[in-house]
């Protein structure tokens, strides 16, 4: 960890053999939420930042989940899971979970919440940027996923996620506004010619 400044010198804060990569860190500053490598696949645990820094297995499992995203008051998260055969998109309490719930219906990776905790975005398995409404129940202690719809196609070259896919969009905090990566030749479209002249005699 090292000060965005740029200022100051880096910081170690977690030092085992396992691979390990950050997903986020909640908006209180209070805990790091980070994927590392198991038996099954990928689990994501957490670290918190005060007292003795012990970092604890937020989802463990026989499968891979990876992609965890806190809710913006760091109640929940959502995160990427394949124990169905194909990546859905999941959320549960946090950091003691109370069960949890299925966002995606026909697949989806790289989840993200909008900035009021009632929206998921992420990326269906046809490419289309969804958006899933989530509902808390009013006892706090359960998610009422909406009916996810389809907000626009990406060109993304696959929806695949591997251990070092990084999230290919951000959104603004109003939820209106989309900045998404996209490859530098697209789908279709005919490459520039290259022309090779043979025989040319400079001056």
């Amino acid at each position: 960890m090292k000060p965005a400044s740029g200022a100051g010198s880096e910081e170690l804060l977690l030092d085992t053999p396992e691979a390990k990569l950050p997903q986020d860190w909640s908006r209180d500053g209070q805990f790091i939420l980070y994927q590392s490598s198991g038996a099954g696949g990928w689990d994501l645990w957490a670290m918190p930042l005060t007292d003795d820094r012990k970092p604890f297995p937020v989802v463990q499992t026989k499968f891979s989940e990876r992609e965890g995203q806190f809710s913006p008051d760091g109640k929940w998260i959502a995160y990427t899971s394949d124990e169905t055969g194909q990546s859905q998109i999941y959320v549960q309490a946090f950091p003691k979970p109370s069960g949890k719930w299925q966002i995606s219906v026909n697949g989806g990776v790289h989840p993200r919440w909008r900035a009021d905790g009632k929206v998921i975005f992420y990326i269906g398995a046809d490419r289309q940027l969804m958006a899933a409404p989530v509902r808390i129940a009013a006892n706090g202690q359960a998610v009422e996923p909406g009916t996810p719809v389809a907000l626009f196609a990406t060109e993304l070259p696959d929806t695949a996620v591997g251990p070092n896919t990084r999230p290919p969009y951000v959104v603004s905090a109003d939820g209106q506004r989309f900045l998404v990566r996209q490859p530098a030749q697209r789908e279709g479209a005919t490459a520039p010619p290259i022309t090779v002249l043979l025989n040319w005699k400079g001056n």
